[in-house]
């Protein structure tokens, strides 16, 4: 994928700050801290274009980038922050619900782990949100340049059982930082997409 331009397109609490218009979505889905604005920002070659924050849970909006003119990122707000209230955390649960049931855009979701530690029962209950809005199942297993390539298999494999994921096919590790994997994700988003597919039926 060449990467022509990038940009924030919209920041929406609701449907009627979505933008309007037929693109392709691709979202991710992540705790806080786990780094989505920094894959986000290594996939579209940005530095800054996702902000990153060093408080957890500062997210509180539906983020969508929009890229080549052609389609879009979102960035849902990140989970699994202990600080913020019980009434915060279900506002934050509606946004994301209100986006996932009635976006006819969203082409697929992935859910962005820290590849290092295993899955937390929040991340077990969006992974099984996803699966059952009838996704794929994609995992991002970033940070993966923290840890050797040898331990990549285990902990793929703990990640793996603990979600309930079909196929190790599905996890895919990678590195922000290092610039693993972008390529091979990018392979699939583009297949996902099928933007090629788009303008030959125009």
């Amino acid at each position: 994928m060449k990467i022509i331009k990038s940009d924030l397109h919209a920041i929406a609490v609701g449907p009627k700050q979505y933008p309007q218009d037929e693109l392709p979505e691709i979202a991710f889905a992540g705790r806080s801290n786990v780094g989505k604005s920094s894959f986000i920002n290594s996939m579209l070659n940005r530095v800054n274009l996702a902000r990153t924050s060093g408080k957890p849970g500062k997210t509180r909006t539906i983020n969508f980038y929009i890229i080549n003119d052609e389609f879009r990122f979102v960035d849902l707000p990140g989970y699994g922050y202990a600080q913020v209230s019980k009434t915060e955390k279900e506002k934050w649960g509606h946004i994301i619900e209100e986006y996932l049931k009635n976006r006819k855009n969203l082409k697929e979701i992935a859910l962005i782990v820290d590849i290092r530690h295993e899955p937390t029962s929040q991340d077990v209950m969006m992974y099984n949100w996803i699966k059952s809005f009838g996704y794929s199942g994609i995992v991002i297993a970033t940070k993966a340049d923290k840890i050797s390539k040898g331990q990549w298999q285990k902990n793929i494999k703990q990640i793996r059982n603990k979600l309930g994921v079909e196929s190790s096919n599905l996890i895919l590790p990678y590195s922000s930082e290092k610039k693993i994997n972008v390529e091979k994700t990018w392979e699939i988003f583009e297949e996902i997409l099928d933007l090629n597919k788009d303008q030959q039926s125009l």
